[in-house]
């Protein structure tokens, strides 16, 4: 092809204006919870602007499931997993799990080099997995022009467990070196998060409590027959306990009622779902059940009640519906759950089911699904700005810009 023919990029187009650049860390190395607060970030900044634009970066396998809102898009990094001794594997590819790492962190450098952003907001980890994002911050702190924002969720650990965790991981160093802001996903008067971290007094002057991150209502489909349960593990990776207590539960009494509506997730499958799948089949409707549901909203919005586990995105999910919900909290490797789920049972918000309290029997299950249904709505005792986290995050990324705007001019 002569060289005159060849296509040549944005040749007939005039150049498009610059709006607001949002980039987002997103290691996901397990589950659904980091990403799926990405995006919901994410589509919230630029519907409230609609110059902004907005890159996920991700190592979800998952990633490309979703739908993400309109001028925000997504760069999957090569996955990892997690063995059952604790330490990490590249999930598909023929490398170390160093050479995975430097893989990307590579790629995040890059695509910071070339989206440069004006805003990153990384996701709970401060120096991203295994360090990977140390060089990209350093890259923009020297850069001078993005804002740098570390945000947290409500929860993160036991005060003592997370010291030692951030102790070695220098996450400590990283918040106080890097990060012009710090956002918690939550209000300071349920948990805070921070707690047993020696944070520095100007550290603790940059943080701000935005309140949970609502879930997008808007227009659902049409629910399937009702009434109903909804049972949802989340992610599904460490939800077949949970799901085999409910099972049991409807195998147990032939006349529990109302019927459940099951989704798996879409980390629950291999031989441990096709068993599960057996059972759902022996009950003749009384169950029925799905596998991954990108749009999971449909069901939430008809349910009567959800059963489910205590991550911070599906406790969003049953605060945005106002569900009355049962939440059974894992207790390993972490106790971030079983805090969210106890505190919240102390505000009336939700109840809980509790290994050691009330016990992991069928017959336990079976009582709190028969309770869901005279069991209040969180909207009974929910507080003032619970759910007022996306509008506050809007408020920080336009005060955030109108600060660079400002810088840039002086």
């Amino acid at each position: 092809m002569p060289k005159s023919d060849m296509p040549q990029a944005n040749a007939a187009s005039s150049p498009i204006k610059r709006g607001a650049r949002i980039l987002f860390y997103s290691h996901d190395t397990f589950g659904l919870g980091h990403l799926r607060r990405s995006r919901a970030l994410a589509g919230a900044i630029t519907a409230a602007d609609p110059s902004a634009s907005a890159m996920i970066l991700t190592g979800s396998p998952v990633a490309g499931r979703f739908a993400f809102p309109t001028r925000v898009d997504h760069m999957r990094l090569p996955g990892v997993i997690k063995r059952a001794d604790g330490s990490y594997a590249s999930r598909t590819m023929g490398m170390s799990i160093e050479e995975t790492t430097e893989m990307r962190a590579g790629l995040i450098r890059s695509t910071a080099e070339q989206f440069d952003p004006d805003v990153l907001v990384v996701d709970k980890e401060p120096t991203g997995f295994r360090g990977e994002l140390l060089p990209t911050l350093d890259m923009l702190q020297e850069r001078g022009k993005a804002q740098l924002v570390l945000g947290l969720r409500d929860v993160l650990d036991e005060p003592e467990v997370l010291r030692a965790e951030w102790d070695r991981k220098w996450a400590l160093d990283a918040a106080e070196r890097y990060y012009h802001e710090i956002w918690v996903y939550g209000l300071r008067s349920i948990y805070d998060p921070t707690q047993g971290l020696d944070l520095s007094e100007d550290a603790q002057a940059r943080m701000h409590w935005t309140g949970y991150l609502r879930r997008d209502l808007g227009e659902v489909g049409a629910p399937p027959e009702q009434p109903y349960v909804l049972i949802t593990p989340g992610g599904g990776g460490d939800g077949a306990m949970m799901v085999d207590l409910v099972l049991s539960a409807y195998e147990r009494d032939p006349t529990l009622a109302p019927r459940a509506v099951l989704v798996y997730g879409p980390f629950l499958s291999g031989d441990t779902r096709a068993a599960f799948e057996e059972r759902v089949a022996r009950l003749e409707g009384r169950v029925t059940a799905v596998g991954f549901e990108s749009e999971i909203e449909t069901l939430f919005a008809g349910a009567q009640g959800v059963v489910c586990m205590g991550g911070y995105n599906t406790f969003c999910e049953v605060l945005s519906f106002d569900k009355p919900a049962v939440i059974v909290p894992r207790t390993t490797p972490r106790l971030e759950q079983w805090i969210r789920a106890s505190r919240a049972e102390e505000l009336g918000l939700v109840t809980m089911l509790d290994e050691t309290r009330d016990g992991w029997t069928p017959e336990a299950m079976v009582r709190a699904i028969r309770a869901l249904e005279k069991q209040p709505a969180p909207s009974t005792a929910i507080r003032n700005g619970l759910l007022d986290g996306l509008e506050y995050v809007t408020e920080r990324i336009s005060a955030l810009l109108a600060n660079q705007s400002r810088k840039a001019a002086e």
